[in-house]
């Protein structure tokens, strides 16, 4: 019976003690991640990523996207248009709840 009891405890002790860890750890990496410096290839992916970003918004679209890809495009637009009905394909649909 004590024995139980002793088990039960343990067990609601681990388990306290277990969410408390992962959370210190969790928040202990977002602290630790903005201290430190990146490496260089976090550095080089996150430079790249802005860049196309930027470069993005400037053109409109896609960015280096030759005749091709827009050939491409054009296709699978009309075939889901024939496929799911007429509409425009490159915007979220709007939905009305009553």
């Amino acid at each position: 019976m004590i024995l139980r009891q002793i088990l039960r405890l343990s067990s609601l002790f681990h388990s306290t003690v277990s969410i408390h860890v992962r959370r210190n750890i969790g928040l202990s990496a977002i602290v630790f991640n903005k201290t430190k410096e990146l490496d260089p290839v976090q550095k080089l992916f996150l430079d790249k990523i802005r860049e196309y970003n930027t470069k993005s918004k400037q053109a409109g679209g896609p960015v280096d996207a030759g005749p091709d890809f827009q050939k491409d495009m054009n296709e699978s637009l009309a075939r889901l248009q024939r496929a799911y009905g007429e509409g425009d394909l490159t915007k979220f649909p709007e939905f009305k709840f009553e």
